[in-house]
């Protein structure tokens, strides 16, 4: 089993939604004892952003590439071979106003290339990353699971399912900012959510 962490944080220390893939990764490694980890801190090491620079050099032929338009795709080239290469994909996902964090942002606009990881038919568009189990971690201040304040959950399924991610594992850390008492069950509730993602 290949396993790629993906941790969504602007913290390298400290992070609830980073606490919560450390768990759930740590039972995939008890389970899967030979499996190999690739771990990607985003907040260490950021995927780059898609700018102008970017777009110009993602829609140029790659023979007509300068060096330094070569090297940018090169960096998208090989967050995508992490991601076509992982059995399993275990993203820590913080809260930050409502939405996901900047890192996470740019980290999935890195892996989203039409002809490479998804493409348009006759039928509708295709996603081309298939075959993945992905469990998502969680992590809130407050509670929002099933909300309308949840915007995550449904922009995470969307996207993720439009590259061919469809087999979502959801694993929610809620309350994490409301008391010693909502926290501990926040993470309490985690844990139960773990154990049915990897049933």
């Amino acid at each position: 089993m290949n396993i790629l962490q993906i941790n969504g944080s602007a913290r390298s220390e400290g992070a609830n939604s980073t606490r919560v893939a450390n768990d759930i990764v740590a039972r995939l490694k008890v389970a899967n004892p030979q499996a190999k980890l690739v771990l990607r801190d985003l907040a260490r090491n950021p995927a780059p952003v898609v700018d102008e620079a970017a777009l110009g050099a993602l829609f140029t032929p790659a023979e007509q590439r300068t060096p330094e338009q070569a090297a940018r795709v090169a960096q998208s080239d090989a967050l995508i071979a992490e991601v076509q290469a992982a059995d399993v994909i275990v993203i820590g996902v913080p809260m930050y106003n409502f939405s996901i964090s900047v890192q996470l942002k740019n980290w999935i606009d890195a892996i989203a290339r039409a002809g490479v990881t998804f493409r348009y038919t006759e039928n509708g568009p295709e996603g081309l990353i298939k075959g993945k189990k992905v469990i998502l971690a969680f992590a809130r201040g407050g509670r929002y699971r099933g909300t309308p304040a949840d915007t995550q959950t449904p922009f995470l399924q969307t996207v993720l399912g439009f590259l061919g991610m469809t087999d979502l594992r959801l694993v929610y850390a809620e309350g994490l900012n409301m008391g010693e008492d909502a926290a501990q069950q926040g993470f309490a509730e985690a844990e139960a959510d773990m154990a049915a993602a990897l049933a």
